[in-house]
């Protein structure tokens, strides 16, 4: 059955390069594949490091050239692991010379970049060529269950839907990082964080943002320290600061971007991305609130589902907790008995075994958003953005 062999390319060796890694050694360990998984080649910063990083991570050999993956005919799907302002011109590097696209999320640092790489993917759809985005918290069971749930109108008309994605390592002893330069990452905590819970919420709901009402935008640490070395993959720990006296940066991004909107069913919504809710470290959380029922999810519990009857009598309802660990929610059967919990890689190795899938000509579990449908979530961003720069509502339409 397993006569194909899906080649990858991984571009960047940083946070997500290891994530990814483990997600193509993994998947075929624990998920059926109609095709083999070739780890093949690694493009890294320098040579060194990207041969430290494929003798590590198992990947065949290495360069220092990410160019060099677009030429070698065992590379058939580019995973795109660079920071935001470098995904346009691999992606469409790589879409031009027939090779299937997994990019990181958001699509891209701007819309402008995002609307070529949609355009691009379009064009090379025409050729059977294949983009996907590693919007991986649609393959945590918890949030792929609340997904099936509304599919299954378990919900009923939904009302309310209310998001939030606070982390706490973006405070005044972070340093200037990439992820605090404007012209690197596009935007802060809201291209990061809100990227994620806009991505959930269109997935979960099936509706769409149609307007975003109110919105603001803050950074609340204006200036930070410039270093020599980047040191920890998020919030820069062990980074080489400069000499004493060491010199300030501006950081030219949010820090938190909270907004209201309007969504296609007639549901409101909030979303709230910040890095600087102390206390939280990576709390990713999604409620919906229906005319049957309530869900909440918490991505720092990711193996629970608070459940809310209210079909059931009055004196019998109340907040229940679904652990989303057996063989019967998404994904879960293919790992561990049940509340065996599972961790945060097990996204990644799920939706790396559901681009397989998807290239082997089956089913994924849930849909993997591909290039056009990320660019809709890149939409709402810029409107939220827009929005809180104007002081007026934007509607989505005007984002083209």
């Amino acid at each position: 059955m397993k006569d194909m062999t899906l080649g990858i390319g991984l571009v960047g060796t940083s946070f997500m390069g290891k994530a990814h890694s483990n997600a193509w050694m993994s998947a075929p360990k624990f998920f059926e594949l109609p095709m083999h998984v070739n780890m093949r080649a690694v493009a890294g910063t320098t040579v060194q490091d990207v041969a430290e990083f494929a003798q590590r991570w198992g990947w065949q050999c290495c360069t220092d050239d990410w160019k060099d993956l677009l030429s070698d005919p065992q590379v058939g799907l580019i995973d795109n692991c660079t920071p935001n302002y470098v995904h346009a011109e691999v992606a469409i590097a790589a879409l031009a010379a027939g090779k299937h696209v997994a990019c990181e999320k958001p699509l891209a640092g701007t819309l402008a970049d995002a609307r070529a790489m949609r355009d691009a993917a379009a064009k090379a759809a025409k050729k059977g060529v294949r983009t996907f985005v590693w919007f991986n918290y649609r393959r945590c069971p918890a949030v792929a269950f609340a997904h099936q749930l509304v599919k299954e109108g378990k919900l009923g008309r939904i009302f309310h839907v209310r998001a939030s994605y606070l982390q706490d390592w973006g405070g005044p002893s972070t340093p200037l990082l990439w992820r605090f330069q404007g012209k690197l990452a596009g935007s802060g905590a809201h291209g990061d964080l809100n990227a994620h819970i806009v991505d959930m919420a269109r997935f979960i709901t099936g509706q769409e943002v149609t307007e975003v009402v109110g919105a603001l935008e803050e950074t609340f640490v204006k200036e930070r320290d410039i270093i020599e070395s980047s040191g920890g993959a998020i919030a820069g720990k062990g980074a080489k600061r400069t000499a004493r006296g060491s010199r300030k940066g501006k950081s030219t991004v949010d820090d938190a971007v909270l907004f209201l909107a309007r969504m296609s069913g007639g549901a409101v919504a909030s979303f709230e991305a910040t890095r600087l809710a102390t206390g939280n470290q990576n709390r990713n959380q999604i409620e919906v609130n229906g005319e049957k029922g309530s869900f909440k999810f918490d991505f720092e519990r990711m193996n629970e589902l608070q459940w809310w009857d209210h079909t059931l009598p009055a004196r019998m309802r109340g907040w229940s907790r679904i652990m989303c660990t057996d063989a019967s929610h998404p994904y879960a059967g293919n790992y561990w008995p049940a509340a065996h919990v599972l961790g945060y890689e097990h996204g990644f190795v799920s939706q790396a075994a559901d681009t397989a899938m998807v290239l082997g000509k089956k089913k994924p579990v849930v849909a993997i958003p591909d290039f056009a449908d990320a660019y809709e979530t890149q939409r709402v961003l810029e409107a939220a953005i827009r929005c809180a720069r104007t002081r007026r509502p934007v509607a989505i339409s005007e984002v083209k």
